[in-house]
């Protein structure tokens, strides 16, 4: 496989050569069967010589030992950087380096798991209330992405407590109203919301079990928030078609990014419902798309356009990585696993800015407010809406289509003798 990437002899005996050698020229065969780049085998082949000639000068002999060597080696890379090359922050560096030496391990090490990005958040309470997140899960069925806020604010919690030299049991009104006012100076209001919403959650539950001898919840107040006190995110037509017309639907990734486009556009769908979708999701048959992953769990069928139908054909014939995986849409560079949806948002910020549309708070929910909005012009009932796009209560539905463009243009236009 070396043959592939290196045309002199000499630097693949020496690559061999190394005492990493075989597990090098697997790694690079991986590589290749998961269709990177050459670029990205050129980068990352020096970076493994360089990592087995600095562990075995610091002792290690077996390759189980390797995992020891990790960091030390990307301390001392991080210190010796060329500068020269670009200003990347540090952070970054060494996490380019990191990542390809802990992929070879995990490839070639059974149960070595490495280290993360971003390191997963654990349970701050273990010992005080050890069933919380599995009541959650089982009893008020949150999904992973609230337990991340869960865990997120209760992390903020124990830290609080800690600097308090507090425990859990020991909460008080005092305490509770001090950690909502330290949180309100770190959040604004809307996200102040969800961080009292967790607390009361965790408070009514250390009640029920007897962890606290009464229920603190009612001491927690979400902060006042009109309800239609903003503007809503939608953007005209017009900017919808100049939003369109930026993407490079020759390329592999415009083909991508266009049927997404248009399922945000077409069904107002959300960012984790498009990403969820998967190749049997499409009836090609019944010309019907179905939406697995709407909130509260339930799923939603629509007629398939033909707009978004000749999207997708032209993707899955043209544009989609040859992959066994299911889900629909897959990123373009290697390896082509499924995209996430802050991947899929980020893509449409990228089309949004492309298209000097400005909005506040761009994204993936710009184009849904903007299938809301055209439903509210066409004069749909706000239940038929909210039944389109998958809301629970008529309430949310207000939320999107809470601005009628036509009549405050006419208002602006006339007199306003028509609406007295």
């Amino acid at each position: 496989m070396l043959e592939r990437y290196y045309v002199l002899p000499k630097t693949r005996q020496r690559i061999r050569g190394c005492w990493l050698g075989s597990q090098i020229e697997r790694y690079v065969e991986r590589l290749a069967n998961a269709r990177y780049s050459p670029f990205v085998v050129h980068v990352r082949v020096p970076l493994l010589l360089g990592f087995a000639q600095f562990s075995r000068k610091h002792g290690a002999s077996k390759f189980d030992q390797l995992p020891r060597f990790v960091e030390p080696y990307v301390c001392f890379r991080a210190r010796n950087r060329d500068r020269s090359r670009g200003a990347q922050p540090r952070r970054e560096y060494m996490w380019d380096i990191r990542q390809p030496i802990q992929q070879m391990l995990q490839w070639e090490l059974p149960g070595y798991d490495g280290m993360r990005r971003r390191p997963e958040r654990r349970y701050p309470f273990p010992r005080e209330a050890p069933a919380f997140m599995e009541y959650l899960r089982s009893e008020r069925g949150v999904r992973p992405a609230t337990e991340i806020n869960y865990l997120r604010h209760l992390t903020c919690l124990a830290d609080f407590l800690r600097r308090r030299s507090a425990s859990l049991k020991k909460l008080s009104p005092r305490l509770v109203s001090d950690f909502v006012i330290e949180m309100s100076r770190r959040y604004c209001p809307n996200a102040m919301g969800v961080v009292a919403a967790s607390l009361r959650v965790f408070l009514r539950y250390l009640a029920r079990e007897r962890i606290l001898r009464v229920d603190l919840s009612d001491t927690v107040e979400p902060p006042v928030d009109y309800r239609y006190r903003t503007l809503p995110r939608s953007i005209s037509p017009l900017q919808l078609k100049a939003v369109l017309a930026t993407v490079d639907r020759a390329s592999a990734m415009g083909k991508r990014d266009y049927a997404m486009l248009l399922l945000f556009a077409t069904y107002g769908l959300r960012s984790r419902e498009v990403a969820a979708l998967a190749l049997e999701d499409i009836d090609w048959r019944m010309s019907r798309i179905r939406v697995p992953a709407r909130k509260a769990g339930h799923s939603s069928a629509y007629p398939l356009s033909a707009d978004v139908g000749d999207s997708l054909v032209d993707y899955l014939k043209y544009g989609r990585p040859p992959s066994r995986d299911r889900p629909l849409f897959l990123r373009t560079n290697a390896p082509p696993r499924a995209i996430d949806s802050p991947g899929i948002a980020r893509r449409v910020q990228i089309y949004l800015k492309a298209a000097g549309v400005k909005v506040y708070r761009g994204g993936s929910h710009t184009l849904r407010h903007t299938c809301v909005q055209g439903l509210v012009d066409a004069n749909f009932s706000l239940k038929a809406i909210g039944d389109y796009v998958g809301h629970g209560a008529p309430e949310s539905t207000q939320i999107y289509a809470k601005l009628d463009v036509e009549a405050l243009r006419c208002v602006a236009l006339g007199d306003g003798e028509e609406i007295l």
